[in-house]
């Protein structure tokens, strides 16, 4: 992905394109407003201008939009959250030790007692969801998803939300083993394969698996990313989506990161160690449209099948167990980088040849992805999207809402 050049400081155009960020800004503000006061509010808008560009600008506007995303309804929360015991309470000493290791999740320069009380704040959190839903199992990583909402939302609503995605978008991390996380996770080599054969011929050459990926899986990237702005915009697009929708975004990413993965030694060891070192300069809106194009051209319902093989394989669990072996099994594949150099040189030339042959089923695919794509101005795509969200979104008593 090649990087453009920006225009000067002293350029004219760098006034107009504040004036036009500023003019659509305020088009998504309005539009935003629009969608919650009317009645019944418009939920299918409040999702689009979710995923559409930028999010939802503020974390104001989060405490107004995010409980329309998950369906819960806050004219009925109690005013106060009930007290948490927790003497005797089987997860209390791992949620402290977890939560006491977050200080990198709440802003620099906040004030320690200021900090500490919000650390409190979200153990009883975690404490009071689990104990209202003993079918859930506490796993590390947890707590940097409920710090999100906590630093959004405050402790009352966040508690709700918290409790409403613990049973829905995050229900397969907090089984009692890790099977159905791990049928997640097969999810992203068969959507690597579509997007890019080579880097997952590589992948697979490598025996690397998809454990790199697990952090980001079960925290919604909120462990990996330090900027809490990336983090928050990223929550936007995943609750407007559909529950697997991060599954595309950790495939996306690794699409992105084509040239340094092809790269690097073809062994286990070296390829984890650098997709588990995520960038922190993402382009993230380019990243959200493209894992946008890639759940409409590539549903989970196509994958399912794919991902079921490679769950019966557990090519993942069998060979992480062997890490630490790796260094002295390095097997770089010279066929792959042979490979990648040939087309390489011959990509100029073959352009041509490549348009008059291609296969009907690639133009039908390059065909569905410019009239389907997800841009910032939301076509078909994003519209797809929200109404899938839509169609899988927990079901909600409408006389709940007025």
């Amino acid at each position: 992905m090649k990087r453009s050049r920006s225009v000067g400081a002293s350029s004219p155009l760098n006034g107009i394109g504040k004036q036009d960020r500023d003019s659509r800004r305020k088009r998504k503000l309005a539009e935003i407003s629009q969608a919650l006061n009317v009645t019944p509010v418009d939920v299918a808008v409040l999702r689009r201008m979710a995923i559409s560009e930028g999010g939802l600008l503020t974390d104001e506007i989060r405490c107004k939009v995010w409980p329309w995303l998950l369906n819960v309804p806050t004219n009925i929360l109690p005013e106060k959250p009930e007290e948490v015991e927790r003497e005797n309470n089987k997860d209390y000493n791992q949620v402290l030790l977890d939560v006491q290791r977050s200080l990198r999740r709440f802003p620099p320069g906040m004030p320690d007692e200021q900090r500490e009380g919000l650390q409190e704040e979200l153990i009883d959190i975690i404490l009071r969801v689990l104990g209202r839903n003993t079918q859930l199992h506490y796993y590390q990583g947890y707590h940097d998803i409920v710090v999100t909402f906590l630093l959004v939302l405050g402790e009352r609503l966040a508690t709700a939300l918290v409790e409403k995605l613990s049973t829905h978008h995050l229900r397969d991390f907090m089984d009692p083993t890790m099977d159905n996380t791990k049928h997640i996770l097969n999810y992203l080599m068969p959507i690597i394969e579509r997007v890019n054969p080579e880097v997952h011929d590589f992948m697979q050459q490598a025996e690397v698996g998809t454990i790199f990926a697990l952090s980001w899986l079960i925290t919604w990237f909120g462990h990996v990313l330090s900027d809490f702005r990336h983090v928050v915009r990223l929550y936007d697009f995943f609750l407007a989506c559909h529950p697997l929708m991060p599954i595309y975004f950790a495939a996306v990413i690794v699409q992105y990161r084509e040239d340094e993965v092809l790269d690097c030694e073809c062994d286990m060891a070296s390829v984890h160690h650098l997709l588990s070192q995520i960038p922190q300069d993402l382009p993230y809106e380019t990243l959200i449209s493209r894992a946008g194009d890639l759940f409409v051209q590539f549903p989970p319902s196509e994958l399912a099948r794919e991902a079921a093989q490679q769950y019966s394989q557990q090519m993942a669990a069998s060979t992480f167990k062997d890490f630490d072996l790796t260094s002295e099994q390095q097997r770089p594949d010279k066929v792959l980088r042979r490979r990648r150099r040939e087309k390489q040189a011959l990509e100029g030339a073959a352009a041509g040849a490549m348009v008059a042959t291609a296969q009907p089923t690639a133009a039908r695919r390059f065909v569905r992805l410019a009239v389907m794509g997800l841009t910032v101005a939301l076509g078909a795509a994003a519209l797809t999207l929200v109404n899938t969200a839509l169609e899988w979104v927990p079901k909600l008593d409408l006389h709940l809402f007025p």
